[in-house]
């Protein structure tokens, strides 16, 4: 008989474990050997023990998923990492799997669907969940067209006021607690500008920013 894949789960909700611990408890051939709920437990952990597949969630106070992903691949790139998140954005999809990460999964999915994107990845496959696939085909083939010539990005008027406050250095959670906004949302439109604007990072908002003149 096979060794069982040992799985670990970091998320920064206890309920969300304890959810996905029940599905997999059923299953003798996966053994959960650890949970995380932050990012610096993680690493100190992983020093000591690895497991073979490694559930990740994405936003994680602290250090955020793609951080972590990134530095797993460097320091241990026999962790096979498979994301676990709300978001259904493909360019989430694309920003972990360049980050390292072999799979990327929703947490609406039912058990079968968890055990084989698990069984996928310990394999050393790429596992994308299925509701996103058709979403990323569609996303590659856009950004693949040719683009307008001199064709200015049009931002809302909340989209500017977050951009001048990214260029004054605030963080998501400070241009939150400003604009009396919640994280999330000024993270969907943090990534709608870098979709916008065409650029991977803060680095790019502010290079755009103060080239469209949207400083303080």
């Amino acid at each position: 008989m096979k060794d069982p894949i040992k799985v670990a789960i970091i998320d920064d909700h206890p309920m969300v474990i304890t959810g996905i611990q029940n599905m997999l408890a059923p299953c003798p051939h996966i053994e959960m050997i650890a949970t995380y709920e932050s990012g610096d437990n993680l690493l100190q952990d992983l020093a000591g023990q690895q497991p073979d597949v490694l559930l990740l969630d994405i936003q994680l106070p602290g250090m955020k998923g793609d951080e972590l992903a990134e530095k797993i691949r460097q320091q241990w790139p026999a962790v096979k990492i498979l994301a676990m998140t709300g978001f259904d954005t493909p360019f989430y999809v694309r920003n972990m799997l360049e980050k390292g990460c072999l799979g990327y999964l929703l947490k609406n999915t039912v058990q079968a669907t968890l055990v084989h994107a698990i069984e996928t990845v310990n394999r050393g496959e790429t596992y994308i969940d299925e509701a996103l696939k058709e979403q990323l085909l569609q996303h590659v083939l856009k950004i693949k067209k040719p683009a307008a010539a001199n064709t200015p990005p049009v931002l809302t008027r909340r989209e500017k006021d977050i951009l001048r406050l990214i260029v004054q250095e605030y963080t998501s959670q400070e241009i939150a607690d400003t604009l009396f906004l919640s994280l999330r949302t000024i993270e969907k439109y943090r990534l709608n500008m870098l979709q916008k604007l065409h650029v991977r990072n803060t680095a790019g908002l502010v290079k755009a920013a103060i080239s469209m003149g949207i400083t303080e």
